[in-house]
């Protein structure tokens, strides 16, 4: 289902965020009262989500003016908070005109006698609110007294939150829109995104939203639009898939330049990610965001005014050249170094890397969808099944999309682990190619900046992929929506993922692994 954050309640400023908690839009206003539409909603009655009745850019302005002039009312639901709150369309307008696109735990609804008011015609199939009879009490008066977060109505019947697997049931409002209306929203995310950028005083609380919600609307927009692409001929489905192309770059653009210039905190994150109820999609989003936050942290630390390179080189010898010499054994020990590991030393990331890279860790998981109740379910392990998402993911993006090369390979080749019989994933087979070809070849480094060194075997990883790697193992054994293990705490996953892909087994770059660890605990400081 849509949901909704009404996040400038009580101010006429659009873009602010003044609300201490934006997950009730009643708790910063306790004291007023907000003027409704004096005929309730009937018992037993089909309901239709807001965002789905003016979804099509033809018609919404169109309802949007008739629902203002007869002063509509809307159910608010508030899943989270079991809620629901009954509302003139016109009021909600008045304090932010797009309220019903807001993410968040809050629903808005209207009723079929409304929906055929504004639309002149019934509609066929309306969208379901769990059971399509939700009851709704009536109001007893022309107002309703705000209330605050304490003071639950006793006679609001309560909405069980659901918890579904996957892509959650936000992807049913975004495969009922047109293609056009999908790369719309991208687009409108963008302006968000542009906008919080212009602000001189930054709101971290708002920024976090807003990155949040704009990397899960692309995540699923990508999802979906994808898997339809998958359905036609390579050519034709890059001719379509171009404006998602063109229109995810740009929000990604927007979206890393914000998450460069600010620390986001963990605790709210994972709160906003939440709100959406599929496992896959909360996935994504913290996989991007984290990625990408570290990618700005890793370069703020290696950056040429930063001693820590030279620190690396110091310690290299008793902390790392052990791990190192497993990974390149016809290396003489003594001659591996920091530089040997890092084809052409170790460097920051370059500004036309970083939206490229975190292209790929948006879109990483996209392959899932073929397979998505094994992946969050409790099924004994199959390993056919585990390895077709990076297949899926990694063709779907390549022969069907026009995203750079770097973003497929970054989807194929991140869970390769260093060869480990443990990985998987498009590099291997590629690898027993090119050695066929080239029997001599053998890599001398270890990482590469650039795909070229990885796929002529001069180097064994790629750096982001490698990046990946850490962030998606971190993000899978902290989840706490897990169905086949018990959620770690941060000191927990990093303890046994330097036991268990390092130690035991040199999966994941001890270098790397290292700094991820120190972007960890900074994030737990902020």
């Amino acid at each position: 289902m849509p949901g909704g954050n009404i996040r400038d309640w009580g101010t006429g400023t659009k873009g602010s965020s003044l609300l201490p908690n934006p997950e009730n839009p009643y708790s910063a206003i306790a004291l007023i009262k907000i003027m409704v539409h004096d005929i309730p909603m009937a018992e037993n009655k089909p309901i239709f989500s807001l965002q789905k009745v003016l979804s099509s850019p033809e018609t919404s302005d169109t309802y949007v003016k008739i629902m203002i002039q007869e002063e509509i009312p809307v159910l608010c639901v508030n899943r989270g908070e079991q809620k629901k709150r009954l509302i003139s369309f016109k009021a909600l307008y008045n304090n932010n005109e797009r309220f019903w696109l807001q993410r968040g735990n809050w629903e808005f609804f209207i009723s079929e006698e409304d929906n055929d008011k504004i639309r002149g015609k019934p509609e066929k199939e309306p969208v379901a609110l769990e059971s399509e009879t939700t009851e709704t009490e009536p109001l007893e008066t022309e107002t309703i007294t705000v209330v605050t977060q304490e003071e639950s109505p006793q006679e609001e019947s309560p909405i069980e939150p659901t918890v579904d697997t996957g892509f959650g049931t936000e992807i049913e409002a975004i495969a009922a829109m047109t293609e056009a209306e999908k790369i719309k929203k991208i687009d409108m995310d963008k302006e968000w995104l542009n906008e919080l950028i212009a602000t001189k005083k930054k709101d971290p609380e708002a920024i976090t939203e807003a990155l949040v919600d704009t990397t899960r609307d692309a995540a699923l927009i990508n999802h979906a639009i994808l898997m339809g692409a998958m359905q036609i001929a390579d050519d034709e489905a890059k001719k379509m898939t171009q404006d998602l192309v063109d229109s995810t770059a740009g929000m990604i653009k927007a979206s890393t330049q914000l998450i460069s210039e600010n620390i986001m905190s963990d605790e709210l994150m994972n709160t906003l990610v939440e709100k959406s109820n599929g496992t896959i999609v909360q996935h994504m989003t913290r996989v991007y965001l984290n990625g990408t936050s570290f990618l700005a942290f890793y370069n703020k630390l290696v950056s040429s005014s930063s001693s820590v390179i030279n620190k690396l080189r110091i310690s290299f010898t008793g902390r790392y050249r052990g791990f190192y010499a497993k990974l390149l054994p016809h290396i003489d020990p003594e001659d591996i170094s920091l530089e040997r590991v890092f084809y052409k030393g170790m460097r920051a990331i370059t500004p036309d890397d970083y939206p490229l890279w975190a292209t790929g860790f948006l879109i990483h998981d996209i392959g899932k969808a073929s397979s998505i109740e094994y992946h969050e379910g409790t099924e004994a392990y199959n390993r056919d099944i585990v390895t077709e998402h990076v297949k899926l993911g990694y063709s779907s993006i390549l022969s069907k999309t026009n995203y750079p090369r770097e973003a497929s390979l970054i989807c194929g080749y991140h869970h390769e682990y260093y060869g480990d019989n443990s990985g998987y994933g498009y590099y291997r087979p590629y690898l027993e190619r090119f050695k066929k070809e080239h029997p001599n070849a053998k890599p001398n480094h270890c990482i590469a900046y650039e795909l070229d060194p990885m796929l002529n075997c001069v180097a064994l990883g790629y750096f982001p992929a490698k990046v990946l790697e850490i962030i998606d193992v971190y993000d899978s054994v902290t989840d706490p929506n897990r169905k086949y293990h018990k959620a770690m705490t941060p000191d927990e996953a990093l303890e046994m993922m330097r036991e268990e892909f390092i130690v035991k087994h040199v999966k994941l770059d001890p270098i790397l692994f290292d700094i991820f660890a120190a972007y960890i605990h900074q994030k737990k400081q902020a």
